[in-house]
């Protein structure tokens, strides 16, 4: 392999251990909900409570039965939001299939100082005024922003092709990426000729959720991969790229897994701390 590999593992330690001094003073702690038992959403959790411990933050685990109701949920949620005690909270996704419909409620109805996952119509669209204004970022696109910086790859005036389009990855990197002067393509399922785009990528976000997707002939030498996918195949976890083809052509490329999964869970703990220090 002749790519530089971009170890989310590394970087994520580099922001874990920036936050020490922050959580010691303010004390913040995470709750997660979780509906049902979901087990890749288990994994994420247990993640999540580990990089806590490792930085002495506060977490709490608020674990519901798959037959919670929508009221039983909304009730924990509006308790959540008044409890002083708690700097912020998420609900962990997906739900049960009765509950996925009224997802865009459930987010709407988390105060928007304590959403730490980022995904209320409040945090998205102050991030869509200027980087300044990024308080509480969506936090995969945000551990994305911090793995570049982390690796020294500017953006600015690169042409990054962001490929995936969803609410949570897609749209709010693109516009992260444009607060720091990046020109950005965005594609997604109905593009035509996606190659003919993603080979003139300087950066390529891949975030679609489709294995091996993207291969060595779609990117152009020395380009920069992010691979956001983490997809479960018979042969094991893998991406949305198809990593050793790729490898050959880039200058530097995210592992799957240890690559952005690690720079998410070190996101939700900054934007832990930065609520309680909104509060505060």
């Amino acid at each position: 392999m002749s790519a530089t590999l971009l170890s989310g593992k590394d970087a994520s330690a580099a922001v874990l251990q920036s936050l020490e001094s922050d959580i010691a003073s303010l004390d913040p702690k995470l709750v997660v909900v979780q509906v049902g038992e979901d087990p890749a959403s288990s994994s994420y959790i247990k993640q999540k409570f580990k990089s806590c411990q490792s930085v002495g933050m506060r977490s709490e685990h608020k674990h519901m039965p798959a037959t919670t109701t929508l009221d039983e949920l909304m009730h924990e949620i509006v308790a959540l939001n008044a409890d002083p005690d708690v700097s912020g909270f998420i609900v962990q996704l997906p739900l049960p299939a009765h509950l996925e419909k009224h997802v865009p409620d459930i987010i709407k109805s988390i105060e928007p100082r304590k959403d730490v996952d980022g995904f209320g119509a409040y945090n998205l669209g102050k991030m869509f005024l200027n980087k300044d204004f990024e308080d509480l970022p969506p936090a995969t696109p945000s551990g994305i922003i911090l793995l570049l910086d982390h690796y020294n790859i500017d953006v600015a005036g690169k042409h990054v092709v962001v490929v995936g389009r969803s609410n949570i990855v897609g749209k709010p990197v693109s516009m992260m990426l444009l607060n720091r002067s990046a020109t950005v393509t965005i594609c997604h399922s109905k593009t035509k000729d996606l190659g003919t785009i993603t080979r003139q990528a300087d950066i390529l976000i891949a975030a679609v959720g489709r294995p091996k997707m993207i291969t060595a002939d779609m990117v152009k030498d020395g380009v920069v991969v992010i691979d956001v996918g983490m997809n479960r195949t018979d042969d094991g976890l893998c991406g949305d790229v198809d990593f050793d083809a790729v490898a050959e052509k880039a200058s530097a490329i995210t592992p799957v897994p240890g690559g952005v999964g690690p720079m998410t869970v070190a996101s939700l703990i900054r934007n832990c701390v930065r609520a309680a220090q909104r509060q505060e």
